[in-house]
């Protein structure tokens, strides 16, 4: 069996990302807002998180509203939690990919998104080379 270096696996992640989000961005200029008014403007606070269990290690973190990504390098431990983002006006998608080296096979990493302070969405990743991935649509 050939083994998959752990730098090839977190580039296929992060074009996968990287896709996910120019699709959304495509998306979002579909949609029609020509109804939209000023008085119609929502702001939400948008904030992403990711939890390793005991000894992992979460290394990378790339996350985004509508297509503006943004990635974060050189992390280190076991929490990680993104500075609050203030989308204002009409908002479709937010994604987050984080990577993180685990101790065994039963190490997990957890990654979520929160909207005003509610989680709306959360995926967990298990085994020794952590990728957590996921989306909400508003």
């Amino acid at each position: 069996m050939k083994k998959i270096k752990l730098n090839q696996v977190f580039k296929g992640v992060f074009v996968a990302f990287i896709t996910v989000m120019v699709l959304s961005l495509v998306e979002s200029c579909r949609k029609d807002n020509d109804d939209d008014t000023s008085e119609d403007i929502k702001t939400q606070k948008v904030v992403f998180k990711a939890e390793g269990s005991s000894g992992v290690n979460i290394s990378k973190a790339v996350y985004g509203i509508d297509g503006n990504p943004i990635t974060v390098t050189g992390l280190s431990g076991t929490t990680w939690t993104s500075p609050e983002i203030t989308a204002e006006g009409v908002v479709y998608n937010s994604n987050v990919v984080v990577n993180a080296t685990g101790v065994d096979a039963a190490s997990t990493l957890k990654v979520q998104i929160w909207v005003d302070g509610v989680l709306k969405k959360e995926s967990v990743a298990s085994g020794l080379t952590l990728s957590a991935s996921t989306s909400y649509t508003f």
